[in-house]
């Protein structure tokens, strides 16, 4: 497994150098210029002087190349120095890639708002799964139920009704007419850990936004795993199982389980990039100072050199999901093979 993972990370470097050279096109194409935000009483020969200094004058080659160079190596240098806290190369003034708007490096904003997004997405995603399998796989298994009926009309309604609506449904009901949570986040604060106030405050303004991603990304995996157990409960090798004699409770969660669970896995990699595309709308409507907003503050702005860092960390992760769901496989189903 170790090769293949190997194996899979060489093969993924040209994967997302196509990808850059694809959004970075895209992106110069976009319009946008980093004198637009100079005040106009500037005069023209130092807004150009401007544009030379960032390279916005170069040749679209020359300019996605010099990308490249920031985002290939001296960012990922830059980082291996921070975190092992050893210098490689040009420490002092190794060039990044920077912001327009902010004058500083993009990736470091970026790991500045991380967190906020981190403490909204990643729980969303858990619970989300924590509720789609289980709810999935009995709706399966009991098909034509009631509860089957009554799941599928809820995750139907979960995967239709867009995230800017609930985000907003939420706010109306249970902050202006029941006063229950806090409407908007609050980033500055910091949780403190031996206060139970602190970590109180802390649960409730995350609820309604967790909530939100958790109905969405719990819709469309629940409707996935019921429609793969169906295709497994009918199997031979599920009425084999049967007639030796094991009990249903095995049948189900040890053979149909692991066999349903791999086109699940897959599904839940893909829909990475998914949930943060649903997290940029959430973060705006609960105003959560995360990545979704700071894309879409930096659209706003033309500040191009941030969006482009952001697609590509979004392309980033894909590419790394599905390299975690293809590792999976192998536990889920030992026929499969890595040789």
């Amino acid at each position: 497994m170790g090769r293949y993972a190997i194996r899979r990370i060489f093969f993924a470097i040209p994967t997302l150098i196509l990808i850059s050279l694809i959004v970075f096109a895209l992106l110069e194409l976009a319009p946008g210029d980093p004198a637009s935000q100079l005040p106009l009483t500037l005069p023209d020969e130092i807004k150009e002087r401007i544009r030379e200094s960032l390279g916005v004058n170069d040749p679209f080659l020359i300019k996605w190349l010099k990308w490249m160079q920031l985002m290939f190596i001296n960012e990922p240098l830059h980082w291996i120095g921070e975190i092992f806290n050893v210098c490689i190369g040009d420490c002092e003034d190794r060039a990044r890639v920077i912001s327009w708007s902010s004058r500083a490096p993009a990736v470091d904003v970026i790991v500045q708002r991380l967190p906020q997004t981190l403490w909204v997405l990643g729980l969303s995603t858990v619970i989300g799964a924590l509720i789609a399998i289980p709810v999935g796989v009995i709706s399966a298994y009991k098909q034509y139920s009631m509860f089957d009926n009554v799941g599928t009309f809820v995750t139907m309604l979960g995967y239709s009704v867009p995230t800017f609506f609930t985000g907003l449904l939420a706010i109306v009901i249970f902050s202006v007419w029941l006063d229950w949570f806090p409407s908007f986040y609050s980033t500055t604060h910091t949780v403190d850990w031996t206060s139970w106030d602190s970590i109180w405050f802390q649960i409730k303004q995350m609820i309604m936004p967790v909530t939100v991603l958790s109905m969405y990304s719990a819709a469309v995996l629940s409707r996935f795993t019921r429609a793969s157990v169906l295709d497994n409960l009918h199997e031979e090798y599920v009425r084999t199982a049967r007639s030796k004699g094991l009990t249903e409770s095995r049948v189900i969660n040890v053979h149909v389980m692991r066999n349903s669970m791999i086109p699940v896995v897959t599904l839940l990699a893909l829909q990475i990039a998914a949930i943060f595309g649903g997290a940029i709308i959430t973060e705006q409507i609960f105003r959560i100072n995360g990545i979704g907003q700071l894309l879409i503050v930096a659209i706003g702005q033309g500040d191009l050199p941030m969006v482009q860092t952001l697609t590509f960390i979004f392309a980033v992760l894909t590419v790394l999901g599905n390299l975690m769901a293809d590792l999976t496989y192998g536990v889920l189903d030992p026929r499969i093979r890595y040789d």
